[in-house]
């Protein structure tokens, strides 16, 4: 095969140097430390107004509590899942909070020690079994981890929350309690699914999940029907639309979501990799799970695109350099071409800097810590859908003539690309973006010119971004002290602007006792109509969804 024609990438280069260096960083440690849940509803103070039609719940999820006794966790992504709820209604608002009731909570709250492993957490052998049962115990296999504390999802109307293991927990939205576990592979042969679906217009939802068996890891999209056909239903009528070959079987791709457009999937193949023979023997060898994840920056990132309706895989595989990617924020299809627009990094030590002990220094080793992690940019792919044997080789194949990106054929399958960037040079100032969000309902797998996420001149989101695509300029709300939460996007009744609505983000201060608020912006302006003061403190969290009152 022959290499990529090496085109110099002007915007990789301006990114590397302008990337700036932060000192004297606040301590952030109480974002990352065990609080209290909120289990009855108490009212807010509200500072502004909050606009009257906004009625609904805004749920968050993430971790909230992060020791059981004397043992105590090791990895930001290990805390107990906790629900938050702000119910919006007629200009008020008012918030509860309450963990999930997982196996993991109530095991280890039965016990008040770790009993069930975690992501970065291995599970010591209970001290009240003899010597020979806590020997036996380290050739145990880490069971699935059931403690969702990534994201709200819907399958079928009703809400879950999610983390990336086969289980999930059907929840109410109104009072946040734990209603069932749902368990995956009861359905479909795979052995997890991501907590970052996507919806087409009539309800039907797509995932990924990989799975482990006789045939080796297998990367699958699944697709789950949108309507129940009893009451009770769950996951009943999920399928695997097709599955992947990875690269490599035994070293498959970690991946925390993918993209999709109007006719396609898209999984995107990328170098953090799981070494399974690790991860199946972490526990024997007194490993958590996470120690078997590592980054090969030696390795492309593989864009694999797959047709919705048929599930076939298409043949034509699109390379880039290596990038890690945690969340995407747009993609389409346009004049024969794919645009795939996502939040990426050049690195991929990501998971590895989110351990709690890095997150609650202070002083230089913070300042350290920050300046040796990874930034994340929006960046845009373009992807020739039209490919053929008779497609020229290397000449670039993107005709967008207000488009930088390239993408050259070179080879009978393999097509090479590289990015351009959908920020100014003043996205630098702001430490990148994470968190992206945009008006999912209308705008989701079209084109599109507004999107909204979270700016990082710290190791959570210091300030709130809207970014415009048409001239790549960006709005700004940012508070001295004050971290907001992923910016999630609310459409006003009858909207007919992309940006007609509100973003709602709960806002935290670790220099401030209970100094937490809801935040609610103007969409278009940016600018503050009103805040919901909150009497608690919250630990920072990740993802979370509106739902709307009927």
């Amino acid at each position: 095969m022959m290499a990529p024609v090496e085109v110099e990438n002007p915007d990789e280069a301006k990114s590397t140097a302008k990337t700036k260096v932060a000192t004297g960083l606040e301590s952030i440690a109480p974002l990352i430390s065990t609080v209290e849940e909120t289990p009855e509803p108490i009212t807010t103070t509200i500072k502004g107004s909050i606009p009257a039609w906004i009625s609904g719940n805004f749920l968050r999820n993430g971790p909230g509590k992060f020791e059981f006794g004397n043992t105590h966790y090791n990895h930001w992504f290990d805390g107990m899942a906790m629900l938050h709820q702000f119910k919006i209604q007629n200009g008020q608002v008012t918030y509860k909070s309450r963990f999930l009731q997982s196996d993991a909570y109530k095991k280890n709250s039965e016990r008040d020690r770790i009993m069930m492993s975690e992501f970065g957490t291995l599970a010591m052998p209970d001290p009240c079994k003899n010597f020979f049962q806590r020997f036996l115990s380290r050739f145990e296999m880490i069971g699935p981890m059931d403690n969702a504390n990534v994201s709200f999802v819907k399958y079928k109307g009703d809400y879950y929350v999610s983390t990336e293991s086969n289980f999930m927990h059907k929840v109410n939205p109104e009072n946040l309690e734990t209603l069932e576990k749902v368990d995956w592979s009861k359905f479909i042969a795979v052995n997890g699914a991501t907590a970052h679906p996507h919806y087409d217009p009539d309800g039907t939802t797509y995932n990924m999940g990989n799975s482990y068996g006789s045939k080796g890891a297998l990367y699958n999209i699944i697709k789950v029907p949108p309507e129940k056909t009893e009451r009770k239903d769950t996951l009943q009528g999920a399928k695997v639309l097709c599955s992947i070959v990875p690269a490599n079987k035994s070293h498959p791709s970690y991946y925390h979501s993918f993209a999709m457009s109007e006719n396609y999937v898209v999984f995107i193949e990328q170098p953090i990799k799981m070494d399974l023979l690790k991860i199946v023997t972490c526990k024997i060898r007194g490993k958590a799970l996470n120690q078997g994840i590592y980054w090969d920056p030696k390795l492309e990132t593989v864009f694999h695109l797959i047709d919705k309706r048929s599930g076939e895989v298409i043949p034509m595989k699109y390379h880039t350099k290596a990038i890690s990617i945690f969340h995407q924020i747009n993609a389409f299809e346009e004049d024969g071409f794919l645009m795939l627009d996502m939040c990426c990094s050049d690195g991929g030590q990501a998971i590895s800097n989110y351990l709690i002990q890095n997150l609650r220094k202070s002083g230089e080793a913070l300042d350290e810590l920050y300046n040796t992690s990874d930034r994340t940019f929006p960046r845009r792919f373009v992807l020739p859908l039209n490919v053929t044997s008779d497609t020229p080789t290397n000449q670039n194949l993107n005709t967008r003539p207000s488009s930088k990106a390239t993408c050259i054929k070179i080879s009978v399958n393999k097509v090479f690309c590289q990015h351009e960037d959908l920020h100014g040079d003043d996205l630098y100032e702001y430490g990148g973006l994470e968190f992206p969000q945009i008006n999912y309902s209308k705008f989701n797998t079209r084109p599109y010119r507004y999107f909204y996420g979270c700016g990082f001149r710290h190791m959570v989101g210091d300030s709130l971004l809207k970014m415009d695509l048409k001239d790549k300029t960006l709005k700004v709300w940012q508070q001295k002290g004050f971290y907001p939460s992923e910016p999630v996007f609310v459409p006003s009744p009858d909207a007919t602007d992309e940006d007609a609505g509100v973003i709602l983000s709960v806002i935290l201060t670790p220099s401030q006792d209970k100094g937490t608020f809801l935040l609610v912006l103007d969409a278009k302006t940016f600018e503050e109509l009103g805040r919901a003061n909150v009497p608690v403190n919250m630990a920072y969290g990740f993802h979370g969804a509106f739902s709307a009152s009927p």
